[in-house]
């Protein structure tokens, strides 16, 4: 992959996509990055102002619920590649209305199959999909156990089976047609660019605003937790050195349950305000639990580490305090 190409990234205005769209325009001059976002709620071009200026990057507001605009853009473009990130990811959203997880994450993923299945006819092996997937199509673990490529599918809510459905469509393609696709399931990521929905950036929000903090149930709920940014190394990896028709999961090593996650929150973001040490603890209330909320997620990603010498580099408590940083200035007035 040394030659010019042009590689779309869908969702590229988005929390994860944002920082991959900045590392992959920074540090591939020779790829043209064509970053593909609707501009829903959860997106926002401005962090994408480093490179907007550059040669090798183009930004295009689009739908990929739209077949013919896809068709279009493929037919404007010739991508060489594409890493597939746009979707509908708020899981409490999707249990008010599912339908919109089904048109984006099902519906879009497959318009974007069958673009790239009528242009790369021929030449499959010259390209690459690569489809980015989430642990929580794998259900939910006990206290034990670690979720790895091979775990079976269990999807709770609509959100993670919309996802699962995605990711069996994108294998259908590899089996039946032969085309060079990539998956990866990953935890949950932190860091900043992340919409305020999500339990980091909103938990900052509320402290900084003496709002309170509502945690589902009793806060014994465990995500491990994966620095956004090396999940984008991760994402490197796979696309470039990846096999095709091969899957790798992608976790932090960090568990925490949700209730210790917000109390270091509190402890950190209440110290970087200067307010006295326990101030927000107060704030900490409990709400009813969300329906079909699964326990545990973890990930043993021994296969990244052995096939692409690819492991998590970031100090958890040193990146969440630069998370928080980060929000403090743009949430802090």
């Amino acid at each position: 992959m040394d030659k010019k190409q042009t590689i779309l990234i869908t969702g590229g205005a988005g929390f994860i996509g944002s920082h991959l769209v900045l590392h992959m325009a920074s540090h591939y001059a020779h790829y043209h990055i064509v970053n593909l976002d609707a501009l829903t709620y959860a997106a926002d071009v401005s962090l994408l102002d480093a490179v907007s200026g550059f040669d090798n990057y183009t930004f295009v507001q689009g739908d990929i619920r739209d077949r013919n605009f896809i068709q279009e853009l493929f037919d404007t473009y010739g991508f060489d590649h594409v890493i597939h990130l746009a979707a509908e990811s708020h899981v409490d959203n999707s249990i008010v209305n599912p339908a919109v997880f089904a048109e984006t994450n099902v519906l879009g993923t497959l318009n974007l199959l069958e673009a790239v299945k009528t242009q790369w006819e021929g030449t499959m092996a010259e390209h690459r999909f690569y489809h980015i997937s989430t642990d929580e199509v794998f259900g939910s673990l006990g206290d034990r156990g670690f979720f790895s490529e091979t775990t079976p599918y269990d999807p709770r809510s609509p959100y993670s089976a919309s996802k699962a459905s995605s990711d069996h469509f994108v294998r259908a393609y590899y089996h039946t047609y032969q085309l060079p696709v990539l998956i990866s399931n990953c935890s949950n990521n932190y860091g900043p660019h992340q919409h305020k929905e999500k339990l980091i950036p909103l938990f900052i929000k509320n402290i900084i605003e003496g709002k309170n903090l509502p945690i589902y149930g009793a806060g014994t709920n465990i995500r491990d937790w994966l620095y956004v940014k090396d999940h984008v190394q991760a994402m490197d990896a796979i696309f470039h050195r990846g096999t095709p028709g091969e899957t790798y999961a992608i976790g932090g090593n960090n568990e925490l349950r949700n209730i210790d996650l917000v109390r270091l929150l509190i402890q950190y973001t209440d110290d970087l305000l200067g307010n006295p040490k326990g101030t927000s603890e107060s704030l900490i209330t409990y709400v009813t639990d969300r329906k079909g909320h699964d326990f545990r997620y973890a990930i043993d990603a021994t296969k990244l580490k052995d096939k692409l010498q690819w492991e998590p580099k970031a100090n958890f408590e040193e990146a969440l305090k630069e998370t928080i940083v980060w929000y403090l200035g743009k949430y802090k007035s």
